[in-house]
């Protein structure tokens, strides 16, 4: 879906942005900006939507957003409430790619800051040991002033550029920009989505919240986004399947009526077409990594 243009503020004294943010939510606007974006999630847990990706976050995820990939994240309504000012918490540093100036990029000890921006392109996950340096390194970034702060988000900068413990989390570098109307056309369809997925969603349904014929919506969609309405639907369905299954408080087979499919075999057969495994081995997949990060700093 088209992305909405955000300006980002930064204060007159500073070359970029960096700090905490305690909010009721992320924000519900698919948007973009020129800034490269390190997002630490403190407080939070969701459904994350960066490039063509839908995936869930929750607490200490790391993610490094390269310059106008749109992103947004979707907090669980079930978890959180309006009036409150502080249910979620980020760390979050935004930066030009030549913060430093153009010819800063130009040099060639600046190569492999240079690819990872590229990277980042499509969105990079952020795991291991890494995390937790950049994560320590984020920290001094809002604490300190002057120079000492550049020299630290350079650090971050170096260790991620050198780390094998990034994944990519979007699948393509190329998105469409989008005008203000577009932008609050695609946020109504995402939010409708959003809050009936478990239940039947006949074209008819998301086309009126379009404002659109049946045929012009589906037409509009596979434009806008690269995939059908039902791929689109199919994968928040399997988004929150996988929720459910880390949190390991329903059978697999009560899940897959929980996320709104109709039958077993529909649900597994989805599940791997979208995750290229079966739920059992996700799950089982989920724990083991979830060990070796716990273990791995300690051991290290």
């Amino acid at each position: 879906m088209k992305p909405h243009f955000y300006k980002i503020i930064v204060k007159d004294e500073n070359s970029f942005s960096a700090g905490v943010r305690i909010q009721p939510n992320f924000g519900k606007l698919w948007h973009y900006h020129p800034e490269l974006e390190l997002h630490y999630v403190v407080k939070g847990q969701g459904v994350r939507f960066v490039g063509d990706s839908i995936g869930n976050f929750e607490e200490t995820e790391l993610v490094l957003l390269g310059e106008n990939l749109p992103h947004t994240w979707r907090c669980r309504e079930d978890l959180y409430t309006e009036d409150k000012e502080d249910n979620t918490e980020a760390i979050v540093i935004q930066f030009l790619p030549e913060f430093l100036g153009k010819p800063f990029l130009s040099i060639p000890e600046a190569l492999p800051i240079r690819l990872l921006f590229d990277k980042a392109k499509r969105g990079l996950l952020i795991t291991g040991k890494t995390k937790t340096i950049v994560h320590e390194l984020m920290l001094k970034v809002i604490e300190e002033t002057g120079m000492s702060r550049i020299l630290s988000l350079l650090s971050i900068l170096n260790v991620l550029s050198q780390s094998n413990d990034v994944s990519y989390i979007a699948n393509s570098t190329n998105f469409y920009k989008s005008n203000e109307a577009e932008s609050v056309r695609l946020n109504r369809i995402y939010a409708h989505t959003m809050a009936n997925f478990k239940e039947a969603l006949p074209l008819e349904e998301i086309a009126k919240v379009a404002n659109l014929s049946v045929t012009s919506f589906c037409r509009y969609f596979k434009m806008m986004t690269n995939k059908s309405y039902h791929e689109f639907l199919m994968e928040i369905r399997i988004s929150h399947a996988c929720r459910l299954l880390i949190e390991d408080n329903l059978s697999i087979n009560a899940i897959c009526y929980e996320c709104g499919f109709g039958n077993v075999s529909n649900f597994y057969r989805y599940f791997v077409r979208i995750k290229n495994t079966t739920p059992a081995e996700f799950k089982k997949q989920y724990l083991e990594k979830k060990l070796t990060d716990i273990y791995q700093p300690i051991l290290n």
